[in-house]
């Protein structure tokens, strides 16, 4: 078999992102690119402010940013850009 027959479109993952951003993310734990700290998302620093339209989240060791999330304009756009990986525990 070819690699190229296993190879599907991103909307074959559509069941397998709605599974995982459905869990409550306060508690899944990720790695800091910065300086490796493993801990879980809730335990970080947001920084925000009422009348911006995001936040910014940022490692408790190193202050790192490991997450941007904004709200405009009718979307949710977020990068993941500060974390190597997220992990969620099965419910």
């Amino acid at each position: 078999m070819d690699e190229t027959q296993l190879r599907l479109d991103g909307n074959a993952a559509a069941g397998f992102l709605r599974e995982i951003f459905t869990d409550d993310i306060d508690a899944a734990r990720g790695a800091c690119e910065g300086c490796g700290a493993i801990a879980q998302l809730g335990g970080q620093h947001l920084y925000t402010n009422p009348l911006s339209p995001g936040a910014v989240l940022r490692c408790s060791a190193c202050e790192s940013v490991l997450m941007v999330l904004v709200h405009a304009a009718g979307r949710r756009r977020f990068s993941l850009h500060g974390l190597a990986w997220v992990e969620i525990a099965d419910r």
